[in-house]
């Protein structure tokens, strides 16, 4: 299949490079592929052309590297992969019909880091990034999946020793249907999945993320998730 991935940060190249193992075409972009992103203290992420040269070494044929508007145009499955308060900016630069149409991951969190860590949300409670795409795009599939764990888990759920629940949500049946089976259980291992409902529960993996970074801390790891357990009725 080829995917299109909006954005080219760890998250897009660490995602990206998996999708590529498992046989797909991806391409990752950015408003410069050329461009090498500074992390800070985490050190830096290489440019989307960079990471196309590294796939390709790696025997990776199927790596490619755009802007934003290629990428849309590219996948026939879209997976948006940007910073949470620029991804409508991201997704914008790309043609209306190169999105609406398709399923549509979000895997994204609208963190605001302008006051330093831990992050807070730049908006929450009665609206979410997921909402706000799905209203941007009303002829979009859009899923929330994945934005509740690190990349790292999100990619080896095997990381952790035991098994760990993930979160969706979206308006469209069968596309959380595929996005369930094939991306999250097919592709990447997961066993156990929740599916909150529509778009709006987008609200409450979202608000999740300001404890997940706790935890982090606390862990001292990133490879940290939770278990839900529920009495049997």
């Amino acid at each position: 299949m080829k995917i299109g991935i909006i954005g080219s940060g760890q998250v897009a190249q660490t995602l990206g490079e998996k999708l590529l193992e498992l046989g797909h075409e991806v391409m990752v972009s950015s408003r410069d592929p050329d461009t090498v992103k500074d992390r800070g203290d985490w050190g830096t992420t290489p440019s989307a052309n960079q990471w196309v040269a590294a796939q390709k070494g790696k025997g990776h044929a199927g790596a490619a590297a755009g802007s934003f508007a290629d990428a849309a145009r590219f996948g026939e499955t879209l997976i948006n992969a940007t910073m949470g308060v620029a991804s409508l900016a991201a997704l914008g630069a790309a043609e209306r019909g190169d999105i609406e149409g398709k399923i549509l991951v979000d895997l994204s969190n609208p963190l605001d880091f302008s006051r330093g860590m831990p992050p807070s949300l730049a908006f929450c409670n009665t609206e979410s990034l997921g909402e706000r795409i799905q209203a941007e795009y009303p002829g979009a599939k859009v899923v929330k999946a994945l934005n509740t764990v690190s990349v790292l888990v999100m990619v080896a759920p095997q990381a952790l020793p035991e098994e760990t629940d993930l979160i969706v949500a979206g308006n469209d049946a069968d596309a959380k249907k595929w996005v369930i089976d094939e991306l999250i259980k097919g592709w990447l291992g997961w066993k156990r999945v929740i599916d909150l409902g529509d778009i709006t529960n987008a609200r409450g993996t979202e608000m999740y993320l300001p404890l997940w970074v706790r935890l982090f801390g606390v862990a001292g790891t990133p490879l940290v998730n939770i278990k839900v357990v529920a009495a049997q009725s």
